[in-house]
């Protein structure tokens, strides 16, 4: 195993790598496009190469936050943000950057996008290489995306064929030939890496879809949201039996599926939405069923014109999902009636007309705001008709969240640990006010626990197994918490 890179060395191969293939983009669009997309779109298939490879540590967290190109913004994720975000990648998805690289290879006559699989391949190994090697899982699934990248230039005509980058050279190796283990079970019955690519990617198949009833005990699963949980299991029943009244040749009269999810931040909204996406795709409502997030910064720019062709990519990128809108209020600015995002609201609702079949719109936001917004267009009104509204965790709830936090990620509670963090998420609960950050509030006490707990086992002379793993009531600094319970988000 060589000697992983350093966060700060991966930043500046990453940088200068990105910048120097945006340099060569002569296409104005597809170069915007790509300086816009392509970090957002490398983070995500790092998630992938790390979710083949299995196991989180912190280095991955700093290698994340590494992976970003001057002038963009730069990542501040944290291993629990992390850690949920790589368990949850759903697959590779080509970006809206290549293809418009593909339609200016076509219209120049040119072979960028063929370039670009050779520099999407390198940063696939960099990425996976944060453990100092690079596993068979990994090259399998770096294979299987650059092929998906290779096949849609041929689709598509361009000039050119694959790429003669090996991954399989970059695979790691002991001296009998073999890969080297990762640790899991299965690695001793591992044969050597093939010399082909494409033989990797038959080695390493995509994970199979999850079946509906494995989407709804994932949403049964949640803490709380019990309304909410009837609410979607409802509507699950109504497209059902729609479909159904569809293929019995019987009337089926005209219904919104967008949605407004009003309540205040860290009460799932987002889960939800990424859940509700998966199950409108499995019950074939949606042909994709991915999640594209985005929030005013993400639909509105600065200059006339921009707005709607920002806010339209955002809309190609989400067909075949759900285009998750948050704190969608900030776009229905009362005070400016030149305020862009109007413009952003109107292409919004053509786009949700034109790809009714195929597009599930979700609105987000505090419940107040978010009456505000909907009455603020007439469009709105009539495509938005029904409303989840996600209550506050009640003490209990995020003490559970609290255990289950510790529990994924390795760390636990003994009997007074736990009766003190009961005790101090009731406090948190009955003191709430405006900034109450419910499951965000706890994901930020779990890490500073965390933090307190490794400061206190690095001062141990040879911490054992169960010290690494435990925290104890002064790891959670509860004396301070109960005065102030608003502290740690501070």
């Amino acid at each position: 195993m060589s000697q992983p890179m350093t966060p700060a060395a991966v930043h500046k191969q990453y940088d200068e790598a990105i910048t120097a293939f945006r340099r060569q983009i002569t296409d104005a669009a597809a170069r915007v496009a790509f300086g816009r997309e392509a970090d957002a779109f490398l983070r995500q298939c790092a998630c992938g190469v790390w979710q083949a490879d299995q196991g989180m540590t912190p280095r991955h967290v700093e290698y994340y936050n590494a992976i970003y190109s001057k002038g963009n913004p730069v990542p501040t994720a944290l291993y629990w943000e992390l850690a949920s975000m790589v368990e949850e990648y759903g697959g590779f998805v080509l970006p809206n950057f290549f293809r418009r690289l593909v339609k200016a290879d076509l219209e120049q006559g040119a072979r960028l996008s063929r370039r670009f699989v050779d520099t999407f391949t390198l940063m696939l190994l960099l990425f996976a290489a944060v453990d100092g090697k690079v596993s068979e899982a990994e090259a399998g699934f770096v294979n299987a995306c650059a092929d998906s990248l290779s096949a849609f230039c041929d689709q598509a005509g361009v000039a050119g064929g694959k790429s003669g980058l090996d991954v399989n050279e970059f695979v790691a190796r002991r001296t009998d030939g073999k890969p080297v283990p990762t640790g899991r079970p299965e690695d001793e019955a591992v044969s050597p890496a093939p010399a082909q690519g494409s033989a990797a990617k038959e080695e390493a198949p995509p994970q199979p879809e999850p079946t509906l009833e494995e989407l709804l005990a994932e949403l049964d699963g949640l803490c709380g949201l019990d309304k909410v949980k009837e609410d979607v299991k409802g509507l699950i029943n109504l497209v059902k039996v729609r479909k159904l009244r569809a293929e019995a040749e019987l009337p089926v009269p005209p219904m919104s599926l967008h949605l407004v999810f009003m309540g205040n931040p860290g009460t799932g909204k987002t889960t939800v939405a990424r859940l509700l996406a998966k199950i409108y795709h499995a019950i074939g409502v949606l042909s994709r069923g991915q999640l594209v997030e985005v929030d005013r910064s993400g639909l509105v720019a600065g200059f006339v014109g921009q707005t709607a062709l920002k806010t339209q990519e955002v809309i190609d990128k989400a067909l075949g999902g759900v285009l998750f809108i948050d704190e969608a209020y900030a776009l229905a600015n009362q005070d400016n009636a030149n305020d862009f995002g109007r413009e952003a609201i109107e292409v919004l609702l053509k786009g949700m007309e034109d790809h009714r079949d195929d597009l599930i719109v979700i609105v987000a936001g505090y419940t107040d705001l978010m009456g505000d917004f909907i009455h603020a267009n007439p469009g709105l009104e009539s495509r938005f008709n029904k409303y989840f509204y996600f209550e506050d965790y009640d003490g209990g709830q995020l003490a559970e969240i609290f255990r289950s936090v510790c529990k994924k990620n390795g760390y636990t509670l003994d009997e007074e640990t736990d009766k003190a963090a009961a005790e101090a998420f009731q406090v948190m609960y009955d003191r709430r006010d405006e900034n109450f950050g419910n499951a965000r509030d706890v994901r930020n006490i779990f890490e500073a626990a965390v933090a307190r707990q490794a400061n206190r086992v690095a001062a141990m002379e040879a911490p054992g197994k169960a010290d690494l793993m435990a925290l104890t009531v002064a790891d959670l600094d509860l004396e301070d918490g109960e005065e102030n319970p608003e502290k740690e988000r501070e």
